[in-house]
């Protein structure tokens, strides 16, 4: 008997509820139709977005789920409650938004009756579905994601053709034509998957009249790197012959070409947003998300505006998706650990804010992660951290001390050992279940420290697609030996490491499943990799079961929330998702091919429908 059954049911009049279902967002008005032709590139995205909003406004049947329900699997067993012992069960019961019971639907028959429950109906799903936990991305950035879908520059291949999108979005919304005072910004260049890895340079955008004169500021996939026009570039100058920290890229005779790196974005001044251009992203970002069965974000804030706008949404009503956001750290501010109380969570466990943000250095495409030897491609540089390593010494314990959780990125092999070093000082001890010190990426590792993150406690907060979309040129820019450490999953989990998963979007694409399927596959979507139809490195695969709990319950556990989220066990938040088809047995190409047909967000269809 599974040790579900082994908690007592709640019948309904003691069940304490906190709150109702989540409402709906609120209608904003849509955006002007395009005015003028576009390029493919742009009709494009103008399709996906039309399909994305289509597959969201889909006709619903909420109120056959309301009140008390039982949800049945189409597939024996089909419920994957990812308890402690994975167990799996035909039929779970659902009293508003909490889980009162799991099993046969006879035994839960039985079970409510003598409770003294009340009738409740019953909802068998279409042959062949599962039913798993409600899904989450432990690390990613949830309004650069929606400012990231304006502009399709990820479909770029060169910089001329990515600054041709931008033309092509000016030429589609009249009032930006007629203003050319107006900062456009954009999100997803991505020079290491161009047909040459080569810089872009302001020059590139002001080849296009609609574009030269105009202040333009482009945000690189991997959030490392900006690329900003002419007129930017006037506007915010003088620049420093240097910047700690970071990178601003010059020509031969040593001015600005246009991209600033890692700490030099902050020499460009960006526009005030206002709520309803957060909302509007904020708005993309959710639906999207609920699409693919996610229930949980963890948002790795990039800047500060996120986490205030979250609150802001919360006076409003209740949040339309679960948030974990991480407080950005000011690395040139005063120190605020114990001026400000950790955000443990709002009443109905929507937004939570105990978590510090830190970036220990920049990114493997833009050559920015800190490494002991220099890069193999360009041995001219190793790369920078972003902070001095006494800083990390510094602010680590006290935000522990004040009941911060401190998660760290962390690219490099050299970023990852000065920040473990700091780790381990500062959890000298300590109560590691108290304060779960997480490493953001933990890319590149050298044996020696995986072992000791695994000592420690630390968690590693992965993102498997990373692994898929970086392997094509890991090697030549690392060397053979040193590639060995980067994306190591499985040596991380023999040193008795605990991971977490997640996606980065909008670096990478917002499909939970496209994590699973890298994890367990480590091949391109199309089934290659550098060493064959096997897999990259496939020693380093993880097992399904392992992915499932790395966006499930290990997420909830990284985010202090596994007392009621992350499994399908009585007495948790009903949080859950129904699939199309069993992904942990059906083949890995079909992996990509399964729909979410409906996402359910504390007992509520929020996507499709039971």
């Amino acid at each position: 008997m599974s040790k579900l059954h082994h908690r007592p049911i709640t019948p309904p009049e003691a069940a304490k509820e906190k709150e109702s279902p989540s409402a709906p967002l609120h209608k904003r008005p849509a955006p002007a139709a395009p005015s003028k032709p576009l390029s493919w590139g742009f009709k494009l995205l103008y399709v996906a977005v039309a399909l994305s909003t289509l597959a969201y406004l889909s006709p619903r049947d909420d109120s056959n789920i309301s009140g008390t329900y039982a949800v049945c699997a189409g597939k024996r067993k089909g419920i994957f409650t990812v308890d402690e012992q994975n167990i799996q069960v035909d039929c779970m019961l659902v009293e508003g938004p909490y889980i009162r019971d799991s099993g046969s639907l006879h035994d839960i028959r039985e079970r409510w009756k003598l409770a003294g429950g009340k009738s409740f109906t019953v909802r068998h799903l279409a042959p062949g579905t599962i039913v798993v936990p409600g899904l989450s991305d432990s690390h990613c950035h949830i309004l650069e994601y929606g400012a990231s879908r304006q502009i399709p520059l990820s479909l770029g291949k060169n910089a001329k053709e990515t600054a041709s999108f931008v033309s092509d979005y000016i030429k589609a919304h009249p009032d930006l034509e007629s203003d050319p005072t107006h900062i456009i910004e954009g999100w997803g260049w991505d020079h290491a998957s161009w047909d040459v890895e080569k810089m872009p340079t302001w020059r590139d955008l002001d080849a296009y009249p609609l574009i030269k004169g105009r202040p333009i500021i482009l945000q690189s996939r991997d959030g490392h790197a900006i690329w900003v026009s002419r007129a930017t570039l006037d506007a915010n100058a003088p620049f420093p012959d240097s910047v700690e920290g970071g990178v601003i890229m010059r020509d031969e005779s040593g001015e600005p070409t246009g991209v600033f790196m890692d700490n030099a974005q902050e020499l460009i001044k960006h526009p005030t947003l206002t709520d309803d251009d957060l909302y509007r992203r904020f708005k993309t970002t959710v639906d999207h998300s609920l699409q693919h069965g996610l229930t949980s974000l963890h948002d790795a804030g990039f800047k500060p505006d996120s986490l205030a706008f979250f609150r802001r949404q919360t006076a409003l009503g209740p949040l339309p998706i679960r948030i974990y956001g991480m407080t950005y750290f000011d690395e040139n501010g005063p120190y605020w650990g114990n001026q400000i109380t950790p955000l443990v969570g709002t009443p109905d466990d929507r937004l939570t804010a105990r978590s510090i943000k830190i970036f220990a250095d920049g990114a493997l495409r833009t050559g920015g992660a800190a490494l002991y030897e220099p890069y193999a491609d360009n041995p001219s540089t190793s790369g920078q951290m972003r902070l001095p390593d006494h800083v990390f010494h510094e602010v680590i314990p006290r935000f522990l001390k004040d009941g911060w959780q401190v998660n760290v990125h962390a690219i490099g092999d050299r970023a990852n050992g000065i920040v473990l070093d700091a780790f381990e000082e500062a959890l000298k001890g300590a109560n590691i279940s108290a304060l779960r010190p997480r490493l953001e990426h933990a890319q590149i590792m050298t044996k020696e420290d995986m072992a000791r993150l695994g000592r420690l406690g630390v968690i590693a907060s992965i993102q498997p697609t990373h692994a898929i979309s970086d392997m094509w040129f890991a090697e030549p820019r690392l060397g053979p030996e040193r590639v060995k450490g980067l994306y190591a999953f499985r040596s991380l989990l023999n040193n008795s490491a605990r991971i977490t998963l997640g996606s980065d979007f909008p670096v990478e694409g917002v499909n939970p499943l496209a994590g699973f399927y890298a994890a367990i596959t480590r091949v391109s979507f199309d089934g290659k990799s550098p060493h064959g139809k096997g897999g990259w490195f496939p020693e380093q695969r993880l097992t399904r079961l392992e992915a499932l709990r790395g966006m499930t319950i290990d997420p909830a556990y990284a985010s202090f929330t596994e007392d009621i989220l992350g499994s399908l066990e009585v007495g948790k938040r009903a949080d859950f998702v129904v699939l199309d088809r069993d992904i942990m047995e059906v083949s890995a190409e079909e992996i990509m091919e399964t729909r979410v047909l409906a996402t359910l967000l504390d007992g509520a269809a929020v996507f499709g429908s039971l």
